[in-house]
């Protein structure tokens, strides 16, 4: 199982790739469809990311000391966001997501390169997830 760390490296090196936002958009467009699919019961006022100017559903288990996130939003490229998300978060410890650096998301230049709306709501997307962390810890003490 790879690192938090190791999948954000493989992230960055694969958006290096591209030329310019334009492609790294249509790239991003391209990781939200490979979304893990949340359960349509998840898709519910409980489960929505407050802060997100369009709608994002994040459910997340615990299952053998990892947390598991899915997720589903109505607008693409916040597909995309959280889909880089749970790929860099989801079958983690909820320590090594609590204790996750998220530079990469300023390496691939997406904080730079999204509306302020949309900055702000993938940071509430990563605050949620790393609740759904803290959540979980608490269950293991």
């Amino acid at each position: 199982m790879k690192k938090i760390n190791e999948i954000q490296t493989e992230i960055v090196e694969e958006f290096s790739f591209f030329e310019d936002w334009l492609q790294r958009y249509e790239y991003l467009i391209e990781l939200g469809k490979s979304l893990p699919k949340i359960n349509s019961k998840f898709m519910t006022d409980d489960y929505l990311i407050n802060g997100c100017q369009s709608q994002v559903w994040l459910h997340a288990e615990f299952k053998k000391d990892k947390v598991i996130f899915t997720a589903e939003s109505d607008a693409i490229i916040s597909k995309g966001i959280i889909a880089i998300l749970i790929r860099a978060f989801s079958n983690q410890t909820p320590i090594e997501i609590i204790n996750a650096k998220t530079e990469f998301i300023d390496q691939i230049g997406l904080r730079e390169n999204l509306s302020p709306s949309r900055s702000n709501g993938m940071f509430s997307m990563i605050k949620q997830i790393k609740m759904y962390a803290l959540i979980f810890k608490t269950q293991l003490t």
